[in-house]
Order: C-alpha cells, then structure tokens, then sequence
C-alpha cells in the first residue's frame, strides 16, 4: 500500500464513507481511516427508519456495511485505527497512526461527536433498548409511551417539546433547579402539558432487564432515593466532537467544533470537514451524509484547481 493518497478521510460515520464514494468514483486515490468504531455512532442504533431509500428501515451496522462496501467498490482502502497526529503545515499533508505514517494530497476530517453519557454500567447495558440521545431519530418507537429526558439546557426542552408529538408523558429530570436554557425554550416546555419537570434529582441507575422500565433517582439535597416508572430515557447533556487528537492543527470554535473557512474548506486550504465534528444542530445521519458528499466535491475541484 502506498503511503501517498490524493486524499486520506479521518472518519467512517455517514460523512466519511460517503466523502469516499464521490471521491472513489471521481476517479482520487483514497484512504480512510475508520478507528476502532467503524461505522461510528449508528452501529449502536438498532433501527433507522429515517433514512431514505429504506422503506421498513434498516440496522444500523447493515447500513454502515452497505455505505463502507460501496466507497471499497470504487477503490478506497481502509485502515483500523485512531489517528493520533496530523501535520497540515506543509504539502503533502501527514497523518499519523500507530503503525506509521500516510500522506495525502487533501484531507476531509469526519471524525463525528460523541454524545456525554451518564457513565453508570445500567446505562450501557440498556444502549439502544430504551436509552438514546436522539429523540428525532427514536421517538418514533415511543407513541404513547412514558419518556425522560435528562438535561437542562435547550437541547433538553427542545428533545422534551418533541418527544411530546410521540410519548404520552415527557419528564424532565434535571439535577438542579436552575436552568442553561433559554428563557424562550423553558417557557415553551413549562407551558406544554404533557411536560413535567423533576428538579433536584440524578440518574441513580436505569432499572430494567431486556428493555428500560424506570429510574431509579437520587435526590441531590437530601440524598434520598426514589423510583420513577417509565419506557424510555433520552439523555441530553451535550455532545463532545471527537476533534482533540487535531491539537490546534485547524481552527475550531470553543467547543470544539471544526470551523469552515469557505464551503466545506478549513481555514487550512486543501483540508476539508464534514458531519458531527462540524454540526452541533442537526446532527442526522442525512445531513452527515449531504456534508460528506460536499466536501469529496469541494475537495475534487481543489485538487484540479492545483494541477
């Protein structure tokens, strides 16, 4: 395998594999390196029903496997692996894993986010049968059920406000009594009736065996435990983009977030960036995709513009 790509993609979530398949089939030799977690933060999703083109829905991992199969069937080559250092101070640009060194042409970035979990072992045991951090894409399986979620920021009221077109009852379990949300959102949820909130409280555990049944609550003033039955949990505490191991590299915002300079560009010409790790709003396998196809173009046309 050679060392020297016309472009190496840091990530293997919807953006990166589709970045892959554009640039494939454009003809660009293309590297991508998928981390330890190929597929990203779908392969722990069991059904996506919000994807087009899948009419009873699909796996998550299957449609991962379909995306990465289809970028291979156009000519990209994968490594397995974290990167763990970039060079974007000289042409061509360095990459580095533990194996060794790759260069590239061009770079798209797609590494993703990671959603902040509570970090109890209850939690990861019930992942994707009753917990979740997306309500717009799982709040679907909850009609007319009983949700929490869990936060008290505007993600958490807007996750809660929309949770309410689904579930029969919505709580919104916060660990103080005050609130980082805007006054506009917390009117909004106060005011919806089928919200109710619960101040003062922290996940104990998540009670249940094949599927969430309640929580179990810690009282925050006086320690006191109590149990809270229900179907569903949506966490909602933030997101953290996986973008550290860039270490300054390219300019992102306080959070984290990699910022574009023009279109999907850097402020780095010939480095590019697309999905989570640039989008803390929608943050949907589509739209990641749509990012993903844009910067394999903007990349493609880069790279003409230099020959």
């Amino acid at each position: 395998m050679s060392n020297l790509y016309d472009l190496i993609i840091i990530g293997a979530g919807p953006a990166g594999y589709t970045a892959a398949l554009y640039a494939g089939r454009a003809n660009l030799s293309v590297l991508l390196f998928e981390g330890w977690q190929p597929g990203g933060q779908l392969t722990t999703t069991t059904v996506i029903e919000n994807y087009p083109g899948f009419h009873d829905g699909i796996d998550g991992k299957a449609l991962m496997k379909e995306m990465r199969d289809q970028a291979e069937r156009f000519g990209t080559k994968y490594v397995t692996g974290d990167v763990t250092k970039v060079d974007f101070s000289k042409r061509p640009f360095t990459v580095s894993v533990d194996d060794g060194q790759y260069q590239a042409k061009a770079v798209i970035i797609a590494t993703g986010a990671k959603s902040r979990t509570l970090g109890i072992p209850s939690e990861q045991r019930l992942w994707a049968k009753g917990v979740s951090t997306c309500a717009t894409c799982d709040g679907f399986f909850f009609k007319n059920k009983i949700v929490a979620v869990i936060g008290g920021g505007d993600s958490a009221m807007e996750e809660a406000n929309y949770l309410t077109h689904h579930a029969s009852k919505v709580y919104v379990i916060h660990r103080r009594e005050g609130f980082r949300a805007s006054k506009i959102m917390l009117d909004r949820a106060k005011h919806n009736p089928k919200i109710e909130f619960m101040l003062n409280k922290t996940i104990d555990e998540v009670l249940g065996e094949k599927s969430v049944t309640g929580l179990r609550l810690k009282d925050t003033q006086t320690g006191a435990l109590s149990e809270l039955k229900l179907d569903g949990m949506f966490l909602a505490i933030g997101h953290d983009p996986v973008t550290k191991f860039l270490d300054g590299a390219i300019k992102t915002d306080e959070n984290g977030y990699v910022l574009h300079l023009e279109n999907t560009m850097t402020n780095i010409p010939g480095v590019f960036a697309a999905g989570d790790c640039v989008d803390h709003r929608y943050r949907q396998a589509v739209t990641a995709a749509g990012d993903g196809c844009m910067a394999a173009m903007d990349a493609e046309k880069w790279l003409e513009a230099q020959n």
